[in-house]
């Protein structure tokens, strides 16, 4: 008899890879973001049986696919709710008696697709991205909503209200023409940029950095740049996510602890994409048109070419960081640059500047970790001790949490160190 097989590991892997491939190949087929969900799921729920008594297929993703497909025709035929697929339902009937005999295909690679249509002008800026990190990097409504600063209830119910709207309105599901690109091309960015930033520092789960999400969002990224000729603002968040993405082999422990920036050993990031990076940043600075993703690559560049933390050009920095609040002038990035003043030495004024930041900035777990760092470091034991607690209930991973709380253990003797950033 065969040896009973757990399946769960394989299928982990997948949805954290491919799930943005299968979501996309399933909306072009079935049209509809709810029922590609739902089939998606059932499909899951089909390979936790199947695999765990033959094992993985040769193909799982093409499996995955099929059974997605057939197990979508099934809700259409029993659910009431889907009756406005009946007139599809003989086709994808057709398709799949058709393949049913071949093998399990390749999964098209519709992303690029399904990004455009979910970043319709027809939906507000906020709904497009939430909805593109809903359904291709396949966040949970509660990660979204946390990267928003929003409440679960609300989040879920802005999702639902897109799906809806883009079901009404007939959205196609299309790459648009070069002439409908402005309307959209800075919600595929700020998409593009958040599916990054979740696998750069994992707002939940077990793992804190998801190579899989970073290496997705810069594949992205070199589409758009194959699509709009390097346009300064794709080839600026490019290099951005290459130059952020190359530090990730020094942010961790062997034993799973996060490692700050200023701690991190130099020698292990990726030479290679710190080169590409800056490249494109070189490409991007030529055309004389500066936007916030070149600002933000220019920041990261300095961090890169700086031959340790204490060389980075803080001075620079700072007046980058000025730029980009004429861009985006928000709390994040108030918070950003109050770091980078404390580095320059003037850590009251940076504290004082957080403190004004506590109230738009209550729920975002970086605001509370870099306010303690920097009172901790002012010899504000209490006050320190007291932010490091909120930031540590704010955190969502294993990781955040227990650097956190070993920096909380050791406050009487940072109060002396220099003022330092949030773990980079």
């Amino acid at each position: 008899m065969a040896q009973p097989h757990d399946p769960k590991p394989a299928l982990t892997r997948i949805m954290h890879e491919d799930r943005g491939r299968l979501m996309a190949a399933l909306v072009g087929a079935l049209g509809h973001f709810d029922l590609a969900e739902e089939a998606l799921a059932d499909a899951l729920e089909s390979a936790m049986i199947h695999w765990g008594r033959a094992g993985e297929p040769d193909r799982p993703q093409g499996w995955l696919l099929r059974v997605a497909r057939r197990k979508a025709i099934d809700r259409i035929r029993r659910q009431t709710r889907w009756r406005d697929r009946l007139p599809d339902l003989d086709m994808l009937a057709r398709a799949d008696e058709d393949a049913a005999s071949d093998p399990a295909p390749d999964i098209p690679d519709d992303r690029l697709r399904l990004i455009f249509t979910c970043c319709h002008p027809a939906l507000d800026p906020k709904s497009r991205v939430a909805l593109t990190l809903r359904t291709i990097a396949g966040l949970s409504t509660a990660e979204i909503a946390r990267a928003f600063l929003d409440q679960e209830p609300t989040m879920g119910q802005r999702l639902s209200r897109a799906k809806a709207r883009i079901a009404a309105t007939g959205i196609p599901f299309a790459v648009p023409g070069p002439e409908e690109w402005p309307d959209r091309l800075n919600s595929v960015l700020t998409v593009i940029y958040l599916v990054f930033n979740e696998g750069y520092a994992a707002t939940a789960g077990d793992t804190q950095i998801r190579a899989a999400l970073c290496e997705e969002a810069i594949f992205l990224a070199r589409l758009m740049a194959e699509l709009t000729g390097d346009d300064p603002e794709v080839a600026g968040l490019l290099s951005l996510m290459l130059t952020t993405h190359a530090r990730r082999p020094a942010r961790m422990a062997s034993v799973g602890t996060m490692i700050p920036l200023d701690e991190q050993d130099r020698a292990l990031w990726d030479k290679t994409l710190i080169s590409e990076g800056l490249a494109m940043l070189d490409r991007a600075l030529v055309r004389l048109t500066p936007g916030p993703c070149q600002i933000k690559a220019a920041i990261s560049a300095l961090h890169v070419q700086a031959a340790s933390h204490a060389a980075t050009d803080w001075r620079q920095m700072l007046l980058l960081y000025d730029s980009l609040y004429r861009f985006e002038p928000t709390a994040v990035v108030r918070l950003n640059r109050a770091v980078v003043v404390a580095q320059l030495g003037g850590l009251t004024a940076a504290i004082d500047e957080l403190e004004s930041l506590s109230e738009p900035l209550e729920h975002y777990q970086p605001f509370h970790a870099a306010r303690a760092d920097l009172l901790s470091r002012a010899g504000q034991i209490k006050a320190a001790q007291n932010a490091y607690s909120r930031a540590i209930e704010l955190s969502g991973t294993k990781a955040e949490r227990a650097f956190l709380l070993a920096r909380a253990k050791s406050l009487t003797g940072v109060a002396k160190k220099k003022p330092g950033a949030r773990p980079g």
